[in-house]
């Protein structure tokens, strides 16, 4: 039997500023409470008093590179993976997220921001119970070169595996992590990890006039001998990165996952097939037993 915890939600408000990476627009997101089974809605203000709301599912998942979207129409939030993965991580349910601008603030590339604020404005644990997705028999999406997969687990939570590999010559490399995901754990060992790219990866970006108000102190780029102008927080900083957005990727599933995640190479694209793939899981399993 999985132990069924209670939903939460935030005591009160609390804000992030900072600017988009891809747009280099100013953008202020505000956590505020949100009543049981509501989920976390985005709320976009559109400059004259109207609220356009984006609630977090895969029916409004946009294909984007390096990122993940929701989109309604020609009304979008960008880049939501990291406030995904604060609020997911810490285990905060329901929440309007407040934003005056389509694309989260980068901050420094991490969830620390988030994170922070979230702490700050308490959680009160509500009524409801959650109704997790559990993984019943193991399911992978991807192909041999990247995948993602899930199984059961008995821990009665969610644990994440995750296999980095950039070959060799470069200061990356190949990095392997594994958590089981919990407020603590997400806090002290995964918020805080940073978003990286390669340095050509960055200048190909900044020659199509994207990021360029970016520096290399707001996020890990990396050369041949290692972070510009930076330093790192671990050592294995990019693979708990790429833990930290399992995490937000797979919250666009509404609730809890309970299994075992592993990944080898996985990206946004395939961390939300995996989040389609447990729910037409489920949905089989119901069919079966009605």
């Amino acid at each position: 039997m999985i132990p069924l915890r209670h939903q939460r939600t935030v005591a009160r408000a609390a804000a992030v500023e900072g600017f988009g990476y891809w747009s280099g627009e100013d953008c202020r997101v505000e956590f505020r409470p949100a009543p049981p089974n509501s989920g976390i809605t985005f709320l976009l203000s559109t400059g004259d008093g109207e609220l356009i709301r984006l609630p977090v599912g895969l029916d409004l998942r946009e294909d984007r590179p390096l990122r993940t979207v929701l989109q309604d129409g020609e009304r979008r939030v960008e880049m939501i993976e990291h406030v995904m993965a604060a609020l997911a991580g810490l285990e905060i349910d329901n929440c309007n997220v407040f934003v005056t601008a389509g694309e989260m603030p980068g901050c420094d590339g991490s969830s620390a921001a988030f994170v922070e604020a979230l702490d700050a404005a308490g959680v009160v644990v509500q009524t409801a119970p959650t109704r997790p997705l559990v993984v019943t028999k193991p399911v992978r999406v991807g192909d041999e070169q990247h995948w993602i997969e899930a199984q059961p687990t008995n821990a009665g939570c969610m644990s994440v595996e995750f296999h980095l590999d950039y070959g060799s010559g470069n200061p990356i490399g190949r990095q392997s992590f594994a958590a089981e995901i919990s407020p603590e754990q997400f806090r002290y060992e995964l918020a805080s990890a940073r978003t990286f790219v390669l340095r050509e990866e960055a200048d190909a970006l900044v020659a199509r006039g994207i990021g360029t108000r970016v520096s290399p102190q707001d996020l890990l780029i990396f050369d041949q001998h290692g972070p510009i102008e930076n330093s790192l927080r671990y050592s294995d900083e990019c693979v708990r990165h790429k833990v930290l957005d399992v995490v937000g990727d797979l919250a666009l599933g509404g609730r809890p996952v309970i299994g075992h995640i592993v990944a080898y190479r996985s990206g946004h694209q395939l961390n939300a097939a995996l989040v389609a793939a447990l729910l037409e899981q489920e949905q089989q399993t119901s069919r079966k037993s009605a």
